[in-house]
């Protein structure tokens, strides 16, 4: 991302880790779990997210649990604006308001979600912001574009920390991310 404070680069690539899960995978797995412990990557991650769309003026951040539920505040809060939080559908449990819905596409890890957000927090007039922290196929933006959409708003587009997509992917997105996959390393072999 041009214009990012390179401290801020260093300390997202020397905080981050890759874990073996255990024997019943063959991948390790990203941890991100050190960039929320480290106050100066904390403090930082919503104005250097936020920049980008700054100039475009979004009237309400959106991002899905779980970790977007860290990540979206921070931004929201860099920008003045409300946080929506996307959930996900998981077996019976139910929001017992509105809510509108939108199924993703088969993600990186072949599943698809439902991602919903409350009818009563977006609407037509909205310009929205999309965050997330790590996006691989772009299945979740796309089903939260087609939420916005469908309640009448406007996506300016998506910020995430790790863009770990083709780079035709982020342009059809209009991603813009502090990192790619390659500047983490090439995800090690477990042992």
């Amino acid at each position: 991302m041009a214009g990012m404070g390179t401290e801020l680069r260093r300390r997202l690539i020397e905080t981050f880790r890759w874990t073996d899960p255990g024997p019943e995978s063959d991948l390790l797995v990203s941890d991100v779990s050190g960039w929320w412990r480290d106050p100066a990557v904390l403090g930082a991650l919503g104005p250097a997210l936020a920049q980008p769309y700054r100039a475009a003026r979004p009237t309400v951040v959106i991002a899905p649990e779980v970790t977007g539920y860290l990540l979206g505040p921070l931004v929201a809060g860099a920008l003045g604006v409300g946080f929506v939080p996307a959930h996900k559908h998981s077996g019976d449990r139910r929001i017992a308001e509105p809510t509108t819905w939108a199924w993703t596409g088969i993600d990186s890890r072949g599943r698809r979600l439902a991602l919903g957000v409350r009818d009563r927090h977006l609407g037509p007039g909205d310009r929205v912001l999309v965050v997330d922290d790590w996006v691989a196929s772009g299945a979740q933006l796309r089903a939260l574009y087609e939420v916005v959409a469908a309640r009448g708003g406007t996506v300016l587009g998506a910020s995430a920390i790790v863009a770990d997509c083709p780079p035709e992917t982020a342009r059809e997105l209009r991603l813009v991310s502090l990192l790619t996959a390659d500047d983490l390393g090439d995800q090690p072999s477990p042992a």
